[in-house]
Formats: C-alpha cells, structure tokens, sequence
C-alpha cells in the first residue's frame, strides 16, 4: 500500500466515486461477499476496488482474516462521513422532489422560550406542515450553527453574530411575579417595599453567562425599589425561576411574553400591577446565510405570525 507523503496527502477526486460506492456498501454489510450480492459484482470484483482505493487514498480500510472482514478506525471514520454525507444528499434530493416544504427542520432555542413559548405552540405548526419533521435542540449556548447540523436558531440577546443572518421577532419586558398564597402570606399586594423580606429567584444567564441579578436591579432602579441584601436564588433559565415562583418559592423576575398565559389562568400573579421594564434585549432568529430554503423560510414566518398574535 502507497505510504509516501504524496499519497498520504492525495485528496478525493471523482475517479473513487464508484470505488466509495462499493466501500459503503461492503462496510455496512461488513462482508465483501454480501456487497457482491447487492452489486452484481464476484466477491473478487468487490475486493479488487477496495484494494484499489486504500491504495488511492494511502489509508487502510479494512482489516481482512480468512472468513470475514472489519473495518479499521480509519475505515470507520470514512464510513461514518460518507453515511452522513450520502444521507444529506438523499434528503436534499427529498426536499427538492417536494418542494423542499418537507424533512427535517433542527431548531436551537434558548431552553426557556421552548418551554414557555415555542414549544406549547408546535401543534399549529404540525398541522399546517406534516410534512417537515421538526427536532428542537435547547442550550444557553451560541453553537456554531453548521458544525452542529442545525437549521435555525432562537435567542435572547442584543448582540446577534454578524456571521450569521438574522431576523427579529419580538421584543420584551420583565416584572415581578409570585404565586397569589406568597403575595397574601408576604403582603405584596401593591406594596413593592415589602420585597425585601422575600426570596428574589432570577435567571444568571439572561442574556449572557453571568447577568447575576442584573434583571432584578435594573427593574428596581426604574422604580426606585429596595431588594434585599440576598441576591436570593440563581437559576440558568428564566422558566426555572418562574416554576419556583409557581411553587410558592419566592418572587421571579418574569419576561412577560413567557408568563403571560400563567398570568391569565391565574397560576401567577404580578402583585405590583403591570410596572414592567422594556429590556434592550430581543427575540431574535439566526440562520446560515446560504440556507434560504423554503422550510426554514415557512418555520420564520410561522414563528412572527405566533409573535404577532401575541402581541
């Protein structure tokens, strides 16, 4: 087998196109025999044109014994990237036959806003596109949308990536929001002085990975509010404050475009009225700029048609 650097360093050409074929087939198989079956080909035929590109491609393949063969690291790795790739192209070819208005949709979303918002909503989506199968990731990271395989992303932020295309989808404000038996038991009702005896919860990664309790003092300097000396109880998502609040833990900091139903079916309350501080912060979509697909496009549009709705 070619082991000089020219060989180790050849790159693909389309001559081992037909070669990678046979390979594909022999590694999932994991007999040349069986790869001669589904190719019409002698099991000699088969072996000859993997000989052929591990000699090409100066990496060995397969490691072969007297009645089977295995796939070295190597192979693996290779077999491994021409699946993924020739799955990708099955699905491109998909989507094209159909108008591209089907497969699979990836959505990254800050954890919050999936559970609060986008995800209680996907029934509609569903039903207007069967078609497209949706997979929602959630993180508090910024990913490198194309290295993880996702299509869209949804985050809370004022300094969108300038590598990525972006499109707003709707703003935000924060007010304070307990339970009703925990502004009867600390006698919030309209008395936001009362705050300082009370457990404050927020969400340390509001915007970035420290906002610490940024949230709650820049809602209380708005209204000349004094908090307590505790900082109270940290979380890394806002809907995990929310739920402690819900459980008569504390009072939350609550972005009211998450809270708002809680609010209306009542598990909620916001004890002070409706003081709310707009945040320089928004909802925004991220894409890659060269994926402009007719999927991506319907799920954006859908997602401001739900943004306008509730306004």
């Amino acid at each position: 087998m070619e082991t000089s650097r020219e060989g180790r360093n050849r790159l693909l050409n389309g001559w081992q196109l037909s070669k990678l074929y046979t390979f594909e087939v022999a590694a999932r198989h994991q007999s040349f025999a069986l790869a001669a079956d589904e190719l019409s080909l002698s099991p000699s035929a088969v072996s000859h044109r993997i000989n052929q590109l591990e000699e090409e491609l100066g990496i060995q393949l397969f490691v072969r014994s007297h009645r089977k063969v295995e796939l070295t690291h190597e192979g693996k790795r290779v077999f491994w990237a021409l699946k993924s790739s020739l799955d990708t192209l099955n699905q491109e070819i998909l989507d094209i036959k159909n108008q591209e208005l089907s497969g699979t949709l990836t959505v990254y979303s800050r954890p919050s806003i999936a559970q609060c918002w986008l995800v209680p909503a996907l029934e509609d989506f569903t039903q207007r596109y069967p078609s497209i199968s949706l997979t929602i990731l959630t993180g508090n990271d910024n990913l490198n949308l194309q290295r993880a395989g996702i299509d869209l992303a949804l985050y809370f932020d004022d300094a969108p990536s300038s590598q990525l295309s972006h499109h707003f989808l709707m703003d935000e404000a924060i007010l304070p929001v307990c339970s009703p038996e925990y502004a009867r038991r600390f006698e919030l009702h309209s008395r936001p002085s009362q705050l300082r005896h009370c457990t404050l919860l927020h969400d340390r990664q509001a915007w970035s990975n420290d906002s610490g309790t940024d949230e709650w003092y820049s809602w209380a300097q708005q209204f000349g509010i004094e908090l307590p000396a505790s900082t109270g109880i940290g979380f890394d998502r806002s809907d995990l404050a929310v739920i402690a609040a819900m459980n008569h833990v504390g009072v939350a900091m609550g972005r009211k475009r998450l809270v708002q139903k809680r609010l209306e079916r009542g598990e909620l309350i916001a004890p002070f009225g409706d003081n709310t501080l707009k945040c320089h912060q928004h909802y925004y979509i991220s894409t890659l700029a060269d994926r402009q697909w007719p999927k991506i496009d319907a799920f954006i549009s859908w997602l401001k048609a739900l943004a306008e709705e509730a306004k």
